[in-house]
């Protein structure tokens, strides 16, 4: 994509302190964007911070208030932040459950509800980081992924309800990319390297995701080169969707 699709634009990065996020933000100021960022750490490189956990609704409100006040409304939001607890169906408790869809789904919903209003007068572009688990039974990941299958129906149902307004929805499903949560993964194996490459042999494409790949996709979504584009779910997988091994 050519430099400058976002120039003049002002975005909004949330899971920005690492792994896809840090990624975004960095992708959205190269090509012109004033970024401000949300996340539970201190975030280096923004335009704009506000430290808030996406599963406290009061947190949201007024980091994304401080942030509105310090750059003005946004013309695009990058959702990323995010948690991916391990266990199968019948191994968490109610709290872990309820705590994972706070924060991957209505913790997107917190954050829409906070940027909406003000985006409403001239349109923009929302993008929510969903997963490949959202599509398959993945039972190691059960509660992390029934929360992904939601947050796109969430997106779906936004894209209907935000367009009249132009504000366009739409979310990126990766696979295996390599970031930090990829890695606490592999280290609670016995064998993380052996993870690691079991993991890379599921992609046909023979490696990992890297958040650059995603934030290449993201910049693209945020920018107005997706204009016709809604309500849609992109995979970035190397290619595992179209089989699991």
């Amino acid at each position: 994509m050519s430099e400058g699709s976002m120039h003049g634009k002002i975005a909004l990065v949330t899971g920005a302190a690492s792994g896809i996020g840090a990624a975004v933000l960095s992708r959205l100021r190269a090509d012109g964007a004033r970024v401000a960022a949300l996340d539970r750490s201190v975030v280096h490189g923004a335009d704009a911070f506000a430290r808030a956990d996406v599963g406290d609704a009061g947190a949201v409100a007024a980091g994304i208030g401080r942030l509105v006040d310090a750059l003005g409304a946004f013309d695009a939001v990058v959702h990323c932040a995010g948690v991916c607890p391990s266990g199968g169906t019948l191994d968490n408790d109610d709290a872990l459950w309820m705590d994972t869809f706070s924060v991957n789904v209505l913790g997107a919903v917190r954050v829409m509800r906070a940027v909406v209003p003000g985006m409403c007068q001239a349109g923009g572009s929302i993008v929510l980081v969903s997963s490949i688990n959202a599509r398959f039974a993945t039972p190691t990941l059960a509660a992390y992924a029934a929360s992904k299958a939601a947050l796109e129906e969430v997106a779906r149902t936004c894209a209907l309800e935000f367009a009249p307004d132009g504000i366009r929805v739409n979310c990126i499903a990766p696979a295996s990319v390599d970031t930090p949560m990829l890695q606490a993964s592999f280290e609670r194996s016995d064998d993380p390297q052996a993870a690691r490459d079991r993991n890379v042999q599921r992609h046909p494409l023979g490696r990992l995701g890297t958040p650059d790949d995603a934030a290449e996709l993201a910049l693209f979504l945020a920018s107005s080169r997706s204009g016709w584009i809604t309500g849609a779910v992109f995979p970035l997988d190397g290619g595992a969707g179209v089989t699991r091994r």
